[in-house]
């Protein structure tokens, strides 16, 4: 278990900690665990950016390799 100590603006921390409280109620370690949702949904989104972009390069730059390739339908049904 790590402790990170932040430092946020008062109006994001008493938002933050208001939708906490109305979606997740209140007790010990609710804040925390909140956080640590956050945190992994910030990081997912990073990820899932990370692969679209790489996608989109992959994509970008095939687009020019395979100029003049054709298939034909029975290498289609070969491939399965």
């Amino acid at each position: 278990m790590a402790t990170i100590t932040i430092n946020i603006q008062d109006k994001v921390a008493q938002e933050f900690r208001k939708q906490v409280q109305q979606q997740m109620g209140e007790g010990k370690g609710i804040l925390g665990k909140a956080v640590e949702a956050a945190l992994k949904q910030w990081i997912h989104e990073q990820r899932q950016e990370k692969i679209a972009q790489e996608m989109k390069e992959i994509t970008r730059k095939g687009l020019y390799s395979l100029k003049g390739w054709k298939f034909n339908r029975a290498e289609i049904y070969d491939r399965r």
